[in-house]
C-alpha cells in the first residue's frame, strides 16, 4: 500500500512520540512500554491494511522486540539506584523462562481477537488492584518460595509474553502484594522484560517467517519499520522515567500505574465488541 510523504511523515512522528512515552514508562513503571505500544500499533495496523487476523501478532510481537533495548537500559539505571532485589531475580528468571516459551507458543497460535482479550482482561485487573490499594497493601510479607514461587514467575512470563509487555505489568502488583516496596517492585520487574522479551522476540519471528498478512519491511512478526522508529526514542526518553520513579511519591506511582492500565483495557475492549 502506498502512501503520500506527508503520510509517512506523520506516521514516523506519531511512532517516535509513542516511544518517548513509552521509554518514560519503562523507567518509570518497570513495565517495558509495551503497555503502550501493544494498543497503538493494533490501532495503527489497520491503517497500514494489515488484515485484522494479524494486527495483534504483529503488534505484540514488535513490541516485545522493543522492549529488548529499553529493559537493558532501565534494568542497568535501576540496578545503579541499588533498590533491585537481585536474589529475588535470580530465583524467578528460570521458571519466568519457562513461562515465556509457553507463552509464546500460545502467542504464535492463538488467534488476534483472543491475544486481545488476554490483554484487556490483565491490564484490567492489574489497574483495578493499583487503583484501590494503597502503597501498604499487601496479602503477606514476603514472597513465597519454592513451587509458588515458580509457578507465580512462569505466570509473568508466560503473560507478560502474550500481552506483549514487560513483566512489570504483572509482576510489580504481584510483588507488591506479598510486600515488596513499590520502589523495589518497579527495579526489579524492570529486568523481568529482558527475561521476557529476548526468547519470545526470537520465537515469533521465526514462526512468522513466510507467514501471510504481515505489513512490508517485517521479519516475521516483527515489524522493523515501527521498530526501527519506536527505539531511538524510547532509549532517549527511558532515564527520565527512572529519575521519576526515585523521585515521585509511592502512591502517585501505583495510581499512575493503575490510569495508564484502565485506559488500555478500556480502548482494547471497545476495539474486540464495539
Amino acid at each position: 500500500m502506498e502512501h503520500s510523504v506527508t503520510w509517512l511523515i506523520g506516521m514516523a512522528a506519531a511512532m517516535m512520540a509513542t516511544g518517548l512515552v513509552s521509554g518514560v514508562l519503562a523507567g518509570l513503571l518497570g513495565v517495558g512500554g509495551g503497555i503502550v505500544i501493544v494498543p497503538v500499533l493494533s490501532y495503527v495496523l489497520p491503517l497500514l491494511g494489515v488484515p485484522e487476523a494479524t494486527q495483534m501478532k504483529v503488534a505484540v510481537a514488535t513490541s516485545l522486540a522493543t522492549i529488548i533495548p529499553t529493559s537493558i537500559i532501565s534494568a542497568r539505571k535501576h540496578f545503579a539506584k541499588g533498590t533491585m532485589d537481585v536474589p529475588l531475580l535470580k530465583s524467578m528468571a528460570v521458571p519466568m523462562l519457562v513461562g515465556v516459551l509457553v507463552g509464546t507458543v500460545l502467542a504464535i497460535y492463538l488467534r488476534g481477537p483472543a491475544l486481545s482479550l488476554v490483554f484487556a482482561t490483565i491490564a484490567l485487573l492489574v489497574a483495578l488492584n493499583m487503583g484501590f490499594t494503597g502503597t501498604d497493601f499487601k496479602i503477606r510479607d514476603s514472597m513465597p518460595t519454592g513451587a509458588p514461587r515458580a509457578g507465580i514467575a512462569a505466570s509473568i512470563g508466560a503473560f507478560s509474553t502474550m500481552m506483549g509487555i514487560g513483566g512489570g505489568t504483572v509482576g510489580v502488583p504481584i510483588m507488591t502484594m506479598f510486600g515488596a516496596p513499590i520502589r523495589a517492585a518497579v527495579s526489579t520487574a524492570s529486568a523481568f522484560g529482558l527475561i521476557i522479551s529476548v526468547p519470545a522476540t526470537i520465537g515469533l519471528i521465526f514462526a512468522g517467517i513466510g507467514a501471510e498478512g504481515r505489513p512490508p519491511y517485517s521479519l516475521g512478526w516483527v515489524n522493523l519499520i515501527g521498530f526501527a522508529l519506536i527505539v531511538p526514542s524510547s532509549i532517549i526518553a527511558t532515564p527520565w522515567g527512572v529519575t521519576l520513579a526515585h523521585t515521585i511519591p509511592p502512591l502517585w506511582l501505583k495510581r499512575a500505574f493503575a490510569i495508564f492500565l484502565a485506559v488500555t483495557s478500556i480502548r482494547m475492549f471497545y476495539k474486540l465488541f464495539v
